[in-house]
């Protein structure tokens, strides 16, 4: 039999021509190199596709570009009768395990950081390009990490969101398994939960685009003072499928954060609940306490008693609207109301647009993604006294063993002792000694 090699695409990438060759590849295509003689000579194939590689070219500026690229890697397997680009194990866009890991590392950045307001807005913006009249993924926009490159990232209702990206650097360099569109959705759910918010029935496996070429164009997030608030509000979100209520909901998220006139030109530089922070100081809130995530928005745009709290002229819409007005007081006046509709309208924001794989999405609060081990059952494999083959008497062992007993070490427990000292096809239960006395 013909001796094999296996190579993968990481030790491919220290040859010189192959690395040239890979920056030369567009991610979007397949491409094929094949290199013959002869039928029976060597050949090479390189190919690339969703399914076996994922080469990304970022044109983007070079800070976000060594920031934020990641590369799946395949597995390149070489023999005397050829070279061809192997499949890797089908996976999800995202691992599951480190998207729970991740979590956690989140929730240790907002204690820190205080960044709940500007991780909220991140995830938002990223997905709400998205147009419901164009079905093309990505040309429909949505959440597709297409927000991590500097051309959307300069769009200016995205001012300042460099600085929420700076802060999940470490987090998505950690992770590499973990596609930036669910990053940020998962750290902007988080920090509404984290911000003493409703639990928000997320899913993930969104797939990220591959290029600044795919970004959408300016002008699809909605303005805070346009002529028309009410109009404009529903445009824009009328566009992406969402309905008056969702509109007034989402709305309530203002009860976290503060609008800096510098990068919006709303608000006041500091007002007496902000100049001291917590974080960086200074900004105009639209709550007194902006990192707590309650009701109190609705409560503050109806009253309007204090001047050091932001009303926007879309702020004001949702009660001066007929529609909106019906549930901006059904909100200020019921915490659980809000709520409740907040987090299915929050869940549906962060899915508009996204491709999944699988297709159906994946919950993280879904229990274990790995099957716990199967417990030991001894009357499985009482089938009188045949011989057992060297697996089974293997796999008997390590179960054994996994609750604890060994061939010289008494299991501490009365998990066999409804069996007395009983027979078994592997061995005979020694109850007073609570150990198995193997056969094997």
């Amino acid at each position: 039999m013909a001796d094999r090699l296996s190579l993968t695409s990481s030790s491919m990438a220290s040859l010189g021509t192959a690395a040239a060759a890979s920056r030369l590849l567009p991610s979007a295509t397949r491409a094929r190199l094949s290199l013959s003689s002869s039928s029976s000579s060597p050949s090479l194939s390189l190919s690339s596709s969703s399914s076996i590689a994922s080469v990304k070219v970022l044109r983007s500026s070079p800070l976000l570009s060594h920031l934020f690229l990641h590369q799946k890697r395949s597995s390149i397997h070489a023999s005397s009768g050829g070279f061809s680009s192997v499949a890797a194990p089908k996976s999800f866009a995202s691992d599951p395990d480190q998207l729970k890991s991740a979590r956690e590392d989140i929730k240790e950045l907002l204690k820190t950081s205080f960044c709940h307001p500007i991780l909220v807005r991140l995830g938002w913006h990223d997905s709400g390009t998205y147009d419901k009249n164009i079905e093309e993924w990505p040309q429909r926009g949505g959440a597709n990490g297409s927000l991590r490159f500097e051309i959307e990232l300069k769009h200016a209702a995205n001012a300042g969101l460099v600085n929420a990206l700076k802060l999940l650097q470490p987090i998505k360099e950690k992770y590499s398994s973990v596609t930036y569109a669910d990053l940020f959705q998962l750290a902007s759910a988080t920090a509404v939960e984290e911000a003493g918010g409703p639990k928000i029935p997320m899913i993930y496996g969104r797939v990220d685009v591959s290029g600044p070429e795919q970004c959408p164009e300016e002008g699809k997030l909605p303005d805070a003072g346009p002529p028309s608030p009410a109009s404009h509000l529903r445009d824009v979100f009328y566009r992406m499928g969402l309905s008056d209520k969702e509109i007034v909901a989402l709305s309530g998220a203002h009860t976290l954060g503060r609008s800096r006139p510098e990068r919006s030109g709303w608000g006041k530089p500091e007002t007496k609940y902000t100049k001291d922070g917590p974080g960086a100081p200074g900004g105009h809130s639209w709550t007194v306490q902006w990192l707590k995530f309650d009701n109190s928005y609705f409560k503050d745009i109806k009253e309007r008693r204090d001047e050091d709290l932001l009303v926007l002229p879309t702020d004001a819409a949702l009660f001066e609207d007929p529609s909106f007005k019906v549930y901006a007081e059904k909100y200020a006046e019921d915490q659980e109301t809000f709520f409740k509709d907040y987090a299915e309208a929050h869940a549906k924001l962060s899915n508009l647009g996204a491709k999944f794989d699988p297709a159906e999405g994946f919950s993280l609060d879904d229990g274990p993604t790995k099957p716990a081990p199967e417990k030991f059952v001894a009357a499985k494999y009482s089938s009188g006294k045949r011989e057992l083959s060297d697996t089974m008497k293997q796999k008997i062992r390590a179960e054994y063993e996994a609750v604890g007993g060994s061939p010289d070490k008494p299991l501490q427990s009365e998990l066999f002792s409804k069996y007395h000292d009983c027979d078994c096809c592997f061995g005979t239960f020694d109850i007073s000694a609570r150990k198995l006395n193997w056969f094997f």
